[in-house]
């Protein structure tokens, strides 16, 4: 079963459109979005979420329709995001006491369970969390009420490397038995390098591409070589770099010819990201 069929999405506001987002998440898989801020991430996490009132398009989750069953489905989505910021003076005991009620899942002894393997004291109040131990936090929550599908905005954010690599590794942990599955947005590409199995890249309001990872990064080529050697493939480049030995550019792997003496190498998802941004219409 797929966890999560997004269908042909668009959402039109005065400067920025989602134009025809689609991609598929299959069932106990992480996936990472990957995008430049304002590409469309938050839009299209709001749409799937069912927070803002798409303009055409459907979001399936575990095979049913959002906008349906958005009550039922809502039981089996997790948030977490990157701290937080609601309720700061209020105790995680609090808090959770209140977040319990809405979930007719909810399991007092796995929220005890994520309580102690995070060491959590639910006893502190919000405001004097770590930003690791808030997204953990957030975690516990999603994971308490039975969650199968977990939406993850930026979760590594702001933390150092040491706890990033615990989440990472959490979040691998999760998806083993195949019942969870994780859509993880983030402009930390490195983390996704380490963790995800398939790769979403949104750019300008479009899915550029949705593929398994390593496939996704071997579709592109990282050019380096001399000024006379740009005029080569310069027409074919998705952009490129002056710089003091000759230039460096972005290409699709199926626009090179691999018997060409410009030295090529897989990039990796940020310096994909990074010469998309530099795009420029006609390569002026």
């Amino acid at each position: 079963m797929l966890a999560m069929d997004i269908r042909n999405l668009n959402k039109k506001y005065p400067n920025f459109e989602l134009k025809d987002v689609s991609f598929q998440l299959e069932k106990g898989y992480i996936m990472g979005f990957i995008g430049a801020n304002g590409a469309g991430k938050t839009t299209t996490i709001k749409s799937i979420l069912n927070m803002i009132h798409i303009d055409g398009g459907e979001v399936h989750i575990l095979g049913k329709n959002i906008a349906e069953h958005e009550i039922e489905l809502k039981q089996e989505i997790g948030y977490a995001f990157g701290g937080s910021d609601f309720y700061t003076r209020s105790k995680l005991k609090t808090l959770t006491d209140v977040v319990k009620k809405f979930y007719t899942n909810w399991n007092d002894e796995t929220y005890r369970s994520y309580l102690r393997r995070f060491k959590l004291d639910e006893n502190k109040k919000i405001a004097e969390l770590s930003t690791g131990m808030k997204v953990k936090y957030s975690l516990a929550l999603a994971l308490s009420h039975g969650a199968k599908l977990l939406v993850l905005d930026e979760p590594t954010s702001g933390l150092d490397p040491v706890a990033r690599v615990d989440l990472l590794e959490i979040f691998q942990e999760l998806v083993l038995d195949g019942e969870i599955s994780i859509l993880f947005s983030t402009h930390i590409t490195s983390d996704l390098e380490k963790c995800a199995d398939f790769i979403t890249f949104i750019d300008n309001g479009q899915i550029i591409a949705s593929a398994e990872k390593h496939g996704f990064m071997e579709s592109y080529r990282l050019l380096s070589g001399s000024e006379s050697q740009l005029e080569q493939v310069k027409e074919h480049l998705i952009s490129y770099k002056i710089n003091s030995f000759g230039f460096t550019g972005l290409i699709h792997a199926k626009d090179f010819d691999p018997s060409s003496d410009i030295k090529a190498a897989t990039p990796s998802l940020e310096e994909i990201m990074i010469y998309y941004a530099k795009k420029v219409d006609a390569h002026v």
